[in-house]
């Protein structure tokens, strides 16, 4: 595989500026013919490529998230021909948020440190009470047990809006920029995670329906064109979370309809599971993956032939 010139791939997972020029400059000199004369369409979606997952001081750092980062740029350099569209989401937060620490307290005052798992049951008895939209709260931990089958995880401060850690990572950036002048195109940018109320792993809903926002439904725009594409290629961060609730998404909307099996194809080589020293998260994942391709999601590796 040829490799631009700009690329280093010892810089993956380095926070440096991404060097948009060579990286636009070498897209233009392949000569490749644009994305709307594609007869095969194919999507590239990116789940929360960013550096506080990425990087290993970023936040919420994943284990192996810079190899999974690497295979999936040099995929990109190595099927820029063939792959029509690049999608790529970006976890957004501000402080407050009812998966962060501030939204609860405890009888003696105290937030949460993150990983604490906060039950339905804690709440009711009284043992964490929040801080921000009090009835909400109640109603949201019950209905994330009831509908999501989740518990409420408290996580650390993560993919801050305005902060280094919300970014893509540079390498991965270089990559994108050096698609969208090869083809021709432009990648979409999918913001998720605003809404205070709710967690939102799944770039396409949050984990529980918040009515009053527009933009706390299923975004039933954005799965009409993902869907509308004749391959679509799944990697990112993580494994565990936002990977597997998309596809959770993807596969309870769309594994009835025609054209569903060997559509979405997830690259496994290119995410990992959140690590816990308490929750095997990596084993419960592996367990979902399964019954995706029982439902007709391929599983495959970087190094697979691209169709």
């Amino acid at each position: 595989m040829n490799l631009p010139n700009f690329y280093d791939p010892n810089k993956v997972g380095e926070l440096f500026i991404p060097d948009i020029p060579n990286a636009v400059a070498a897209g233009i000199d392949q000569k490749l013919p644009a994305f709307s004369e594609d007869s095969i369409r194919i999507l590239l979606l990116l789940v929360d490529a960013q550096i506080d997952f990425i990087h290993t001081d970023g936040a919420l750092s994943v284990p192996g998230a810079i190899e999974d980062t690497r295979r999936t740029v040099e995929w990109i350099y190595a099927h820029t021909q063939q792959l029509t569209h690049i999608a790529a989401s970006l976890d957004s937060h501000t402080p407050n948020q009812i998966f962060f620490p501030p939204w609860w307290i405890d009888q003696q005052g105290g937030h949460p440190e993150p990983f604490t798992v906060i039950t339905a049951k804690d709440v009711d008895e009284g043992k964490w009470r929040p801080v921000f939209e009090p009835e909400w709260s109640l109603k949201y931990v019950h209905e994330l047990e009831e509908s999501a089958k989740k518990q409420l995880m408290i996580w650390p401060f993560h993919t801050m809006m305005g902060t280094p850690g919300h970014n893509l990572s540079p390498s991965l950036y270089e990559a994108i920029a050096y698609h969208s002048a090869a083809r021709k195109t432009k990648p979409t940018f999918v913001h998720k995670g605003m809404i205070a109320k709710t967690e939102f792993y799944s770039l396409l809903e949050p984990e529980v329906i918040v009515s009053d926002d527009p933009r706390g439904m299923i975004n039933e725009k954005l799965l009409g064109e993902i869907f509308d594409f004749d391959a679509v290629y799944v990697a990112g961060q993580a494994k565990s979370h936002c990977v597997l609730e998309t596809l959770s998404t993807i596969v309870r909307e769309f594994s009835a309809k025609v054209g569903f099996k060997g559509k979405f194809r997830v690259l496994m080589d290119c995410t990992s599971s959140v690590y816990h020293p308490e929750i095997d998260f990596e084993a419960m994942a592996q367990d979902m993956y399964d019954r995706f391709r029982e439902q007709g999601v391929e599983l495959i590796t970087s190094a697979d032939i691209v169709t």
